[in-house]
């Protein structure tokens, strides 16, 4: 390990690492030693510092001759991740590109071009990373950001792109589900960062019915007046007819003459990639008070500034969109406020899904919430939810039977891999019964 290149890093850092930090960090340069891929999820809540832990191992892949690929939900997330990169590897040398959907096509083959032939040491990007175009010289590591913004095929399908397996590190402020459990399985290795940067404060959750909506815009005037800014986020941009939902575009004209002393903006997915990026550079300098959005402002949107975040219709979210959109904002000193406004009458589930985040903000235990309220999925497949087939066993209440098993599979394995031994021989014929099935 090249500790030379790690200390050019810590002082490329305005800050300490955390103790959660360094323990997490310390599990995968270990994991990289091995001679078998790493196969990691490091969880930690929104603004914890994953993408800095992340950053070492890049670094520690690209000094071994390898190149690296981060792969993220958002192309706003992506030019965020290439500056913060830039920042950490000042000094380093390190050639950086982001590719893109909405980049131009000759743009986008001169970036494949330096791929495939090695010119480029790290690619940042959205989906367009797992095109069929997309080639590397020599892969060893993928880093796959927000992993619960991604489904199961789709995060298969980068690490596949070498003949060699590379090594693979996932990244969630909140497992979904799947996950969750296949960590406990022993399918992922588990790091988790609990520490938080020091100054930041816990948030106030505020759960509330339509007819208390003029107190909560009577609470947004106050904030304002304050100087801080707001997020008000919608399930859907356009009304429908067949759902009771608010919509962004009905909802910005009203919030725009009811906040008329302030500047109102409007964000969401079908605006263009260059209208975005204005918006979003226009809310960071304070020329927008107010941002009328969908949940596009749940990943790769950070403006310490923007401290009250109001959420229309919660109920039709999952446990973890709401902690991602939550952690928007928690990225400064400032007291946050994280308002939901429901309807009154709710379903059992969406009631409990609102009380969790109403009343849980550690993300490993709103992870586990959702893991009792859907379910953990498909562990052989590729369904992120669901009931699994499971006659007995249940992940969480047999915790420490499912450690168990854990450790005497890898006993099993190491001693016997093919399971040819006769004490093995039901192990052998169950795995065949149901691979075959």
């Amino acid at each position: 390990m090249n500790n030379e290149l790690l200390d050019k890093i810590r002082t490329n850092l305005s800050f300490e690492l955390t103790p959660s930090q360094k323990e997490a960090l310390s599990k995968i340069l270990q994991d990289l030693e091995k001679p078998f891929p790493m196969h990691r999820l490091l969880q930690g809540d929104v603004g914890c510092g994953k993408t800095i832990v992340s950053a070492f191992a890049i670094a520690v892949c690209l000094d071994c001759g390898y190149q690296a690929a981060l792969m993220v939900p958002t192309e706003i997330l992506a030019y965020q991740h290439k500056e913060t990169l830039e920042q950490v590897f000042k000094g380093l040398n390190f050639r950086i590109k982001v590719v893109t959907s909405s980049l131009s096509g000759a743009k986008t083959e001169k970036i494949y071009s330096d791929l495939k032939e090695g010119k480029v040491d790290i690619i940042v990007g959205t989906h367009a990373l797992i095109q069929e175009k997309v080639k590397f010289k020599k892969m060893g590591l993928v880093v796959i950001d927000e992993q619960h913004k991604f489904g199961v095929a789709q995060r298969v399908l980068l690490p596949k792109k070498m003949s060699s397996n590379p090594h693979c590190l996932v990244m969630s402020a909140t497992p979904i589900p799947r996950s969750l459990a296949l960590s406990l399985y022993g399918d992922l290795d588990l790091s988790v960062i609990r520490d938080m940067p020091r100054g930041r404060k816990v948030p106030d959750n505020i759960w509330v019915k339509e007819q208390k909506r003029p107190w909560v815009y009577s609470f947004l005037k106050e904030k304002l007046e304050q100087g801080r800014q707001i997020y008000v986020v919608y399930p859907v941009i356009e009304e429908n007819q067949d759902q009771d939902l608010k919509s962004l575009e009905i909802m910005y004209k009203e919030l725009s003459k009811k906040f008329a002393a302030y500047a109102v903006g409007m964000f969401h997915g079908k605006m263009k990639p260059q209208a975005k990026l204005n918006v979003i550079e226009k809310f960071r300098k304070n020329q927008i008070n107010v941002l009328v959005s969908t949940t596009v402002v749940e990943v790769g949107v950070n403006i310490e500034n923007a401290t009250v975040m109001v959420i229309e219709n919660p109920e039709r979210f999952g446990l973890a969109q709401l902690h991602q959109l939550r952690g928007r904002i928690q990225r400064s000193n400032h007291k946050p406020y994280f308002i939901l406004i429901s309807k009154d009458s709710l379903s059992e589930t969406a009631s409990r899904r609102l009380e969790v985040i109403s009343t849980v903000t550690d993300g490993f235990r709103i992870a586990e919430e959702d893991l009792l309220i859907r379910g953990p999925g498909d562990f052989f497949g590729h369904v992120q939810h669901g009931i699994p087939k499971l006659r007995i066993a249940q992940p969480l209440r047999d915790l420490d039977i499912l450690k168990d098993a854990r450790l005497l599979a890898y006993k099993v394995i190491k001693s016997d891999p093919y399971l040819e031994k006769r004490e093995h021989k039901c192990i052998r014929e169950h795995l065949q019964f149901w691979f075959q099935k």
